[in-house]
C-alpha cells in the first residue's frame, strides 16, 4: 500500500529539528568543589543546595558489608 500524502523530507526534518542532545552543564560543588550536574546532588560528597542530602559514607559501609556477606555465603 502506498502512502498517498507522504511527509517529505524538509517537513519530516522540521519535525525532528528538537529531538537534538544537549551537552551536560555542570556547576561547582560548594561544598567539596568537585564538578557535578545542575539541580542535583553532588555525588562526591552528597551535599545539595549548600546541605548534606545522602551520607554518602554510611552509603559505601552498607554496600561494604552486603557485599562481605555475600561473599561468605558463596564459600
Amino acid at each position: 500500500m502506498v502512502n498517498r500524502m507522504r511527509a517529505t523530507r524538509s517537513h519530516r526534518n522540521n519535525r525532528r529539528s528538537h529531538h537534538a542532545l544537549r551537552a551536560l552543564r555542570f556547576s561547582k560543588c560548594g561544598n567539596c568543589g568537585a564538578l557535578h550536574q545542575s539541580h542535583r546532588m553532588c555525588m562526591n560528597c552528597g551535599a545539595y543546595n549548600g546541605r548534606k542530602v545522602v551520607d554518602l559514607g554510611a552509603q559505601a559501609a552498607k554496600r561494604a558489608e552486603k557485599a562481605k556477606k555475600a561473599a561468605a555465603n558463596v564459600r
